[in-house]
């Protein structure tokens, strides 16, 4: 089967997403070429090293490529200055320098902590992106956006470092658990919603086909989410404009988030699908969009099988007032005013701060009370 290339074209730093089946087995023929000597250092998901990192080496191995290895725990809260700490003084003890370069191999965890570190790593070392979930194959390994949680929130202490490549395998996607894969799901039904509502269709009548594991469906779904958030990065890579729309839902997301302690109580996709159900009721409430819509967001994410309602989260959740003023720590606050992502229909959003807090401490105070 051909690979197929997503293009991200940054100038001096553009780089391809390669998308297909068996790209692991061919990671030395791709990665070799970038090297300016026959060494990675990976650091590594504990669990995804316990299911594919043999076959990562062995593919390096062939190359004549040798490789180092540091395994994390698995999970949200490894995203954190500790283990920041440990990836940096571990990359300064193997003497990386700075034309070397390090290999992200696991989920958005793992993509986010080591491209931030290789941003800071003698002021920016070359890093590729091996995204081993869904959501990190769609979203959180392109784009460059790098960092880790604190006490005070998600993500808000990072830098924007794109990667070299984009190396996703879509065979590594079969060993996800349902739940993981669809919580994926969540972030290429937001492609849809946010800016292009004939892939929504499409994911309509292919999604599930794509969570049945047919792996055409896979890439296509994979592809089409890689190339809208390839063009919106390319307009605005760091934030200023557009690309807040690949946002949409994670201002309740986030909030959602924070009130069940990043744990996995509520995966980061599964609160995105759950934001962007409540991002086009709040739409559809101030008058933006039709309530078709809202319904419409809602009856395919039932079809799909994931989670939709706040009803769905277990465990006690806060008052809709907790939940906006966690809102407030958001990276989307500007000038004190939250920025929103609505929307006047499926596959047509906007950032606006223009959003009556009442309606949506409305829509929060009802979707709680559906609990």
């Amino acid at each position: 089967m051909t690979d197929t290339i997503v293009h991200v074209p940054l100038g001096e730093r553009a780089y391809d997403i390669t998308i297909g089946s068996g790209v692991i087995g061919r990671a030395g023929h791709l990665i070799g070429p970038v090297l300016k000597r026959p060494r990675v250092a990976i650091v590594a998901d504990a669990h995804v090293a316990r299911l594919h990192l043999d076959k990562l080496t062995a593919a390096l191995d062939g190359s004549g490529i040798a490789s180092d290895v540091l395994a994390l725990p698995q999970g949200e809260a490894t995203k954190n200055w500790a283990h920041l700490t440990e990836v940096v003084e571990w990359m300064l003890d193997l003497r990386l320098e700075r034309g070397d370069v390090v290999v992200a191999f696991g989920g958005g965890v793992i993509g986010d902590l080591v491209g931030f570190a290789a941003a800071v790593f003698r002021r920016g070392i070359r890093f590729v992106q091996m995204p081993t979930s869904l959501l990190a194959q769609v979203d959180s390994s392109v784009g460059g956006k790098t960092g880790i949680n604190t006490r005070h929130g998600k993500n808000l202490v990072g830098a924007f470092h794109q990667p070299t490549m984009v190396l996703a395998d879509i065979d590594l996607l079969n060993t996800l658990t349902p739940r993981d894969f669809l919580a994926g799901y969540g972030e290429v039904a937001k492609y849809g919603l946010l800016g292009n509502a004939p892939f929504f269709e499409w994911l309509e009548t292919h999604g599930p086909k794509a969570a049945a594991g047919d792996l055409d469906a896979r890439i296509e779904a994979v592809r089409m989410s890689c190339q809208m958030k390839s063009d919106i990065v390319v307009r605005d890579e760091t934030e200023q404009g557009d690309r807040a729309l690949l946002n949409l839902g994670h201002t309740f997301c986030h909030a959602l988030e924070a009130a069940t302690g990043y744990s996995d109580r509520l995966l980061h996709g599964e609160g995105v699908a759950i934001g962007c159900a409540l991002a086009f009721e709040t739409s559809a409430r101030l008058g933006l969009c039709s309530q078709e819509a809202p319904s419409r967001v809602r009856d395919h994410l039932q079809a799909m099988g994931m989670k939709r309602d706040l009803s769905q989260i277990p465990g006690d959740l806060p008052d809709a007032d907790a939940l906006i003023d966690l809102m407030g720590q958001d990276k989307k606050v500007e000038a004190g005013k939250l920025r929103f992502i609505m929307a006047r229909g499926i596959g047509d959003a906007f950032v606006t701060s223009d959003v009556d807090a009442d309606v949506v401490r409305s829509v929060l105070n009802d979707a709680l009370q559906g609990r």
